[in-house]
């Protein structure tokens, strides 16, 4: 088992885990309650965490997990149809459904 990711919030680190998953890399989730014992343990010692348990699956866990960093720093898409905002991580618009222009999704 490799550790794939770290987080200080749980949720982040569950959407990581779902996203993994979708992929069919199979992860343990580790610290989901550890939180309560910062005081004891430095606060970065309680961070959610992902663990692969597959280390064949750690690379491309990786690359996955950095594609979509790289995707939350590109700025957001304007819907064609209704006008709305969606960031560019959407594949479709969230106010009226519209797909994303292929220049968006295309990265």
């Amino acid at each position: 088992m490799k550790l794939l990711y770290s987080h200080p919030q749980l949720v982040i680190v569950s959407q990581m885990r779902s996203l993994l998953e979708r992929e069919g890399i199979t992860v343990e989730l580790r610290n989901e309650y550890a939180a309560g014992a910062i005081g004891e343990l430095a606060p970065i010692d309680a961070w959610p965490e992902l663990w692969v348990n597959n280390d064949r699956d750690a690379q491309r866990g990786q690359k996955l997990l950095e594609k979509h960093r790289q995707q939350d720093d590109l700025p957001d898409w304007h819907c064609a149809l209704c006008g709305s905002d969606s960031p560019a991580s959407f594949d479709w618009c969230w106010q009226c459904g519209a797909a994303a222009p292929d220049s968006v999704t295309s990265c």
